[in-house]
Parts: C-alpha cells; structure tokens; sequence
C-alpha cells in the first residue's frame, strides 16, 4: 500500500493518425535517462536547494501515502486533535481565525468552489481492501491540500499535490466507472493548470498533467474530441521536458530538449493551426541552437 503509484511510460500512448511514430523513440532515451517523472525528481530537488527556495514542495506518492497514513493513525487515535508533522512541515492545516486573511464570506466561496473535486474523491470506495484503505489516505490528504491553499491560495505545489491525489483516485476507481474516472482527471487538469499558472517551471506538473489529458484521451477512442486531448497532452509534455531541460546536466540537456521538439512538432501534425504548440516549438528550437 506504500508503492509508489506506477508512472505510465510514455510510449504507451497509442496516437492517433500515425502520431506514434514521431513520438516513440525519444521518450525511451528520456526515460532511460531520467527518474520517473510522476514525482518530484532529486534533481529538482537539488535545484531549488540551489536557489534557496523554502517552503512546500511536490512530494513522491510513497512520502505521500506513508505520512499521511501514519497522521491518519495518530489523529484516529486521538480524536483528530493532532496535527501533523507532515502538515507542519508544509503550512497545512486549519486555517485559524487568528491566523487567516480570508474573511468567512470568501472562505466560504473557497469552499463551494472546491467542493465537487471533494466530493468525486469521497466518492471512489476501491474495489479491494487495499483500494479502499488507499482511497481513505488519499481523501485525508486532499483535505490537507485543501487547508493549505486555504492558508495560501498561490502556493503551487499544494495544487500540485492535490491535482496527485485526484489523478491517483481515478486509478483506484473501479473499472465500470468510466464517468467518475474521467471527471477526476478533468479536475486534477485544473489544478495542474492552476500549479503551472502559478510556476510555470513545475515540469512535473506539466508531465503528469500530460498523462492525465492522454488518459481522458485513451477512453474517448478515435474521436475528434480524443484528437484534441491528445494535441493538449503533447503540447503540455513538450512544456515539461522543455522546463526539465533547463536543470539537467550538460550531457543530457541536447536529448530532452530533441524529445521536447518531437512532442511539439507531433502536437502540431494532430492540428496544423495549432498556435501555442507552434510557438513553444520555435522557442525550443533557439534552445537547441544556443547549445
């Protein structure tokens, strides 16, 4: 119960109108080369150690599930009273009223805007024993992400880890339930949407966010609104690899930024228009010629 969730390797992604072709072979270099990308990787982490940054970061979903497993113990036995070391360690928690800014009329609408994303994870019971003690870590969590956005509504990587938390409940949904699977997804895009609004240099974010759009994709079959997703998901996958290029070691900077060109220019194939992914090619390309 304490496996960290499987990242989907990305050449799983079967593209529609012979995209896979253009697509394939760099990922395996980048996958061969990198840790998987579902989580906070220790170069990011050596990275903002390098730049002083403070405060909360992305966490793995094994440090994810085995904290809040052991807080979900602690506060079972407690009656609930005992906050976390976990939480402490990144500003979750309730909010006081001494300690908040957010009047209640504001909080309130916090509250009702966040409530469908709560109610979908409440609503995933697992299929086994071990899914239904996992969905009951997980809706423990999104509560703690809940609470620290409560307490800072720009903290990107309490989006982060909540749009985690959402993604990892639609795999616990039980097969049948194509609907609530994707209506989870569709809310963890939103809060990856949000946590790259707010850093636009979460790679994970745009990664996993990637994975997220392909599974939506994957269950819409060979349909135009499939093809769609499908040139987001690979728009937003060159976006992380392009990020996650400007951290890596020398040696390995040339190859991700290739695979970063090739998800572009295989966006740009599913919609020749397609103006963002056009543009965010060419800015990778003065990349690869600055090198």
């Amino acid at each position: 119960m304490e496996e960290p969730a499987q990242v989907r390797p990305a050449g799983d992604m079967d593209l529609p109108n012979g995209a896979m072709a253009e697509v394939v072979a760099p990922v395996v270099e980048v996958q061969e080369e990198e840790e998987p990308p579902r989580s906070a990787t220790a170069k990011q982490e050596e990275a903002k150690a390098a730049l002083g940054a403070e405060g909360s970061r992305p966490f793995t979903m094994r440090e994810l599930l085995g904290e809040l497993k052991e807080d979900g113990e602690v506060a079972a036995g407690s009656g609930g009273s005992v906050r976390s070391s976990f939480g402490e360690r990144n500003g979750m928690g309730s909010a006081g009223a001494e300690g908040s800014s957010y009047s209640q009329e504001s909080m309130q609408q916090f509250l009702s805007h966040h409530d469908v994303a709560m109610d979908l994870i409440n609503s995933v019971t697992g299929v086994d024993d071990e899914g239904r003690s996992r969905q009951r870590i997980l809706s423990f969590a999104a509560r703690r992400y809940i609470s620290a956005i409560e307490r800072n509504h720009d903290d990107p990587d309490a989006y982060y880890n909540w749009a985690l938390v959402l993604q990892e409940s639609a795999d616990n949904v039980d097969p049948n339930s194509s609907s609530s699977k994707d209506a989870l997804l569709e809310e963890a895009c939103k809060k990856y949407a949000e946590a790259t609004r707010l850093c636009p240099t979460l790679y994970d974010a745009y990664y996993n966010w990637a994975i997220a759009i392909a599974d939506r994709a994957k269950m819409r079959g060979r349909t135009k609104e499939a093809e769609e997703l499908w040139k987001q998901a690979l728009n937003n996958w060159g976006l992380g690899l392009q990020e996650l290029s400007v951290i890596v070691p020398a040696r390995e900077k040339q190859t991700i930024i290739k695979a970063a060109i090739s998800k572009f220019r295989a966006a740009i194939q599913l919609q020749f228009d397609f103006h963002r992914a056009i543009y965010n090619l060419g800015t990778v390309l003065v990349c690869l010629l600055l090198q």
